[in-house]
C-alpha cells in the first residue's frame, strides 16, 4: 500500500468497487486496490457502489477489507477475550475472522485462554493491527484538551487503592475515586463520565457525577423513592455499613449522609436509630 493511503489502515471507510472477479471485489483507495474476499461480497454488487469496510494488512502484507466492524479500531481500547495462545503471543477475539495478536512483550502478565483483558489496538511496523495491554505506555496525558465538566467515555482498566483507573476517550488515563464507585464496577465496564479535574502534573480525575448539585438532588430522589416503596420507612442510618447503603441506593455513604441531612432540614423526613421515615403531616 502506498504511503499516502496508510491513513486507511485500521479504520472504517467508504470505498468504491473498482472491479469484481473470482477473488472478490476490488475496492479503490487512492491508487491502491484493496480486496474484499469473495465470501464477503454482497449479492448483486455492482461497480461504482461504495461499501463501508474495515481496511487492514494481512499476514502476507497485502491490504484487505472486510464488511465486519471489529470491536476496536486502531487507536481504540476494548475489553477482549483470549481465544487461543500461540508461540508469538495471545490471540484475542475482536469480532473479525482473524483474531487480534497481542505479542508476549505486549503483555504485562501472561494472558490466559478464556480470560478478558483491556487492550489497545495499534499498527506494527508493517502496518498490521496488533494489540497491547501495556496501556501505561500508549496512553498520553501530555496534551489533554478537555475542560472540567466535559462529558467523556470511560473504560475501566484496573483498580488501585485510590479507585478505578480508566481509559478516557481511548486516549488518556484517568482515575475514578473509590469513595464514589464503591465496589460496584468491574474491569471492562464502559461508562459515561465527566472531567472532574485536570491537574498540574497532567493527572486526570473523572467522575460519574455531572455536578455536586445534580448529584445531591439525584441522591435525594433515590432516597424518597425508596421511602415510598418501603411504606414510608427506610432502615438505613448514619451507622449503616457503606455496602448496605450502596446495595440499597447505589450511592456512597458520604453522599447518603449529605442527602439525608438535606431532606431533614427541609422537613421531609424524620430520623431515628432505626432509620429514616417520611414526615407525616
Amino acid at each position: 500500500m502506498r504511503k499516502e493511503d496508510l491513513q486507511n489502515l485500521g479504520g472504517m471507510h467508504d470505498l468504491p468497487v473498482a472491479a469484481i472477479d473470482a477473488q472478490g471485489a476490488w475496492l479503490l483507495s487512492g491508487r491502491t486496490r484493496i480486496l474484499l474476499p469473495a465470501r464477503e461480497v454482497p449479492d448483486g454488487l455492482k461497480l461504482g457502489v461504495y461499501l463501508h469496510v474495515f481496511v487492514y494488512i494481512d499476514m502476507a502484507g497485502m491490504p484487505v477489507a472486510t464488511v465486519r466492524r471489529p470491536k476496536a479500531l486502531v487507536g481504540e481500547c476494548a475489553f477482549l477475550k483470549v481465544a487461543k495462545i500461540g508461540p508469538h503471543g495471545a490471540f484475542l477475539d475482536w469480532g473479525l475472522e482473524k483474531d487480534l495478536l497481542v505479542p508476549v512483550k505486549e503483555q504485562p502478565e501472561p494472558m490466559q485462554v478464556g480470560r478478558s483483558y483491556v487492550v489497545r489496538v495499534r499498527l506494527d511496523r508493517q502496518g498490521r493491527p496488533l494489540g497491547t495491554a501495556r496501556l501505561d505506555k500508549c496512553l498520553s496525558n501530555a496534551d489533554i484538551e478537555l475542560a472540567e465538566g466535559a462529558q467523556v467515555d470511560l473504560l475501566v482498566w484496573r483498580f488501585t487503592a485510590l479507585g478505578a483507573k480508566v481509559v478516557v476517550n481511548h486516549r488518556h488515563a484517568g482515575l475514578l475515586y473509590r469513595d464514589e464507585i464503591g465496589n460496584r464496577l468491574h474491569v471492562g465496564d464502559r461508562l459515561s463520565g465527566f472531567v472532574k479535574r485536570v491537574r498540574a502534573d497532567h493527572k486526570l480525575d473523572v467522575t460519574l457525577r455531572q455536578g455536586a448539585t445534580s448529584e445531591l438532588e439525584a441522591a435525594k430522589a433515590r432516597i424518597m423513592a425508596a421511602l415510598a416503596k418501603g411504606g414510608g420507612i427506610l432502615a438505613l442510618h448514619d451507622h449503616s455499613p457503606p455496602a448496605a447503603i450502596e446495595a440499597a441506593l447505589g450511592i456512597s455513604k458520604k453522599l447518603f449522609k449529605k442527602a439525608v441531612g438535606s431532606l431533614y432540614k427541609a422537613g421531609a423526613v424524620t430520623l431515628s436509630d432505626h432509620g429514616i421515615a417520611l414526615k407525616r403531616d
